[in-house]
C-alpha cells in the first residue's frame, strides 16, 4: 500500500468511530478526503465542519468525479458495511484498491513506534489516557482513539509522527494488522462469538496479537491474564502496583509501586476500579516514551474522560445522570461497582439497551446477573446493529432472566414519559446501540 502516492480517500461508513480518526489524519496529511455513512451524527458533522464531503445514500451517482480515477484513489471500508453496498460494490469492481480500515492503520503506524491497547474491555479509555499523557508531556505522536476525548473533543490527536497509540480491535480480527513496540492487554474474555465462534478462539487471537510485537517489544498485561507478560494490579503481586488508595472529593489518590521505586501523591478522576487499572496500564506504558515520571503524574491527573464512558450529564445533590458504553455482562459489573462506590446511599436506575441478538444470547445469563444489581432496570429493545433478528432472542426474554422485581421494559418514547413522573436519584443509560442519541431528551425531561 503506497499511502504517498495516494490523492483521493474514500471512505465506506466514514461515520465510525475507527474510521472517523483515519478520515481525519488523511484530511489533515493534505489528502482529498470523502466518504459515505448511513445517518448523519455528531462524528459526521464535525467531519462536514472540517471540510470532507459526506453523502447518506449508496447510489455511485453521489460520489464526486475525482474519487472515480482508480489509480489515485484508496478506498478504506469497515466490516460493518454490507458487501451488496452499491458503492463498495463499484470499487471492488473497477479494480481500486480497496483496504480495510485495519489495514490501513497497520500501514500508517508500521514505521513509527507504536503503542496498541488490546483487550475486550478497557483498551478506549486506556488509549485515551495514554494519548492524553503522551500529548500533555510534549512527545511527538500520533494517536488514533476509538472514543471522543472530553479533554480535546476529537478521537485524534496529533502532534507529530515519530510514536503512535491505537486501540488495537479484537473484532474481526483487526488488530492482527499491527506490529507495535510497546502493547498492553487490558482483558481477554469471550466475546464477539459471531466472530470467533467460542473462547478458545478469541484467546488464540490474542495469542497471535502478542506474536506481531517487533523484536525486543515490550507486552504489559492485567494481572490474572493468562499471558508472559509485565503485570499491572491493584494491591496486588504485580510488577506495576497501585497501593494505599483513598478517595477525596471524588477523586483518587493512590501511590504507584514499580519494579524500581514507588511514585507518590499520583492522583486520577474517573471512577471504578477498573479505570483505575485503566490509568495505570497507559502509566505504565507512557513510562517507555522517555517522559519523566513527574510530568506524567501530573497530566495523568488533568485527564477528564471519554465520551459515553461514565461520562456526567447531571451532577447535583438531588440528581445524578450518567452514560455508559458498557454493552457486556463484565462492563456492567465494573459501571455498577463505580456507581455503587460514589453513590452508596442512593437509588440508582439503569436503562440499558442490549447490542447485538447474538451477544444478548451468548451472555444472557450473565446479562441478567449483572443488570439485577440495580435497584431499578428498565430494558429497551435490542439494538441490532449489522445483524437480523434471532429467534427467541429479544428483550422480554433478557428481562426474565434479571431477578429483580423492579425491572420494565419500555420503548424510547414511553421512557421519556416515565422519567418525567419518576425522577431517580441516580441515572444510568447503557449500551453501544443508539441509546447514546437519546441522551439530549432524558436530560432535558430531568431538568424540566
Amino acid at each position: 500500500m503506497n499511502l504517498a502516492g495516494i490523492h483521493n480517500v474514500y471512505f465506506v461508513g466514514i461515520g465510525g468511530i475507527g474510521m472517523s480518526n483515519l478520515a481525519r489524519y488523511f484530511f489533515l496529511n493534505g489528502k482529498n478526503v470523502a466518504g459515505y455513512d448511513k445517518t448523519p451524527s455528531d462524528i459526521t458533522d464535525a467531519l462536514q465542519e472540517l471540510g470532507v464531503t459526506i453523502c447518506f445514500s449508496d447510489a455511485m451517482t453521489e460520489v464526486s468525479a475525482e474519487f472515480l480515477d482508480a489509480a489515485t484513489t484508496l478506498v478504506v471500508y469497515t466490516p460493518a458495511v454490507p458487501q451488496s453496498h452499491e458503492q463498495l460494490q463499484y470499487f471492488l469492481k473497477h479494480n481500486f484498491e480497496v483496504k480495510k480500515r485495519a489495514a490501513v492503520l497497520g500501514a500508517i503506524t508500521k514505521d513509527t513506534f507504536c503503542f496498541a491497547v488490546a483487550g475486550t474491555h478497557g483498551k478506549t479509555t486506556t488509549t485515551a489516557i495514554l494519548g492524553h499523557l503522551l500529548k500533555e508531556s510534549g512527545v511527538p505522536m500520533t494517536a488514533f482513539l476509538g472514543g471522543i476525548s472530553e479533554n480535546y473533543n476529537t478521537n485524534f490527536i496529533s502532534t507529530g509522527t515519530e510514536m503512535s497509540v491505537v486501540e488495537a480491535d479484537e473484532y474481526d480480527r483487526s488488530f492482527l494488522n499491527l506490529h507495535p513496540d510497546v502493547a498492553c492487554i487490558t482483558s481477554m474474555e469471550a466475546d464477539h462469538l459471531d466472530i470467533y465462534e467460542n473462547e478458545e478462539g478469541i484467546v488464540t487471537s490474542f495469542k497471535d496479537f502478542v506474536a506481531q510485537l517487533k523484536p525486543n517489544g515490550k507486552l504489559y498485561i492485567k494481572n490474572g491474564v493468562p499471558l508472559q507478560g509485565i503485570t499491572y494490579g491493584i494491591e496486588d503481586d504485580s510488577d506495576y502496583c497501585i497501593k494505599n488508595i483513598t478517595i477525596e472529593n471524588g477523586t483518587y489518590c493512590f501511590d504507584v509501586a514499580t519494579p524500581t521505586n514507588t511514585i507518590e501523591g499520583v492522583q486520577f478522576n474517573k471512577p471504578g476500579k477498573h479505570n483505575l487499572l485503566n490509568a495505570l496500564a497507559a502509566f505504565t506504558m507512557a513510562i517507555n516514551s522517555g517522559t519523566p515520571t513527574d510530568r506524567l503524574v501530573s497530566a495523568l491527573s488533568t485527564f477528564k474522560g471519554v465520551r459515553r464512558r461514565f461520562s456526567y450529564h447531571i451532577q447535583t445533590e438531588e440528581l445524578v445522570f450518567v452514560d455508559d458504553y458498557a454493552h457486556h455482562p463484565t462492563e456492567i459489573d465494573a459501571l455498577h461497582q463505580a456507581v455503587r462506590e460514589m453513590y452508596p446511599d442512593k437509588k440508582v436506575t439503569a436503562v440499558f439497551q442490549p447490542h447485538l441478538y447474538s451477544r444478548t444470547r451468548d451472555f444472557a445469563k450473565a446479562f441478567g446477573s449483572a443488570l439485577a444489581q440495580f435497584d431499578e432496570i428498565i430494558l429497551l429493545d435490542i439494538y441490532p446493529a449489522r445483524e437480523l433478528p434471532i429467534e427467541g432472542v429479544t428483550s422480554e426474554w433478557l428481562l426474565s432472566l434479571i431477578d429483580n422485581t423492579a425491572k420494565k421494559l419500555m420503548s424510547k418514547e414511553a421512557l421519556l414519559a416515565y422519567l418525567k413522573v419518576n425522577k431517580p436519584e441516580v441515572l444510568i443509560t447503557v449500551g453501544a446501540g443508539d441509546i447514546g442519541n437519546e441522551v439530549a431528551k432524558i436530560k432535558e425531561v430531568l431538568l424540566a
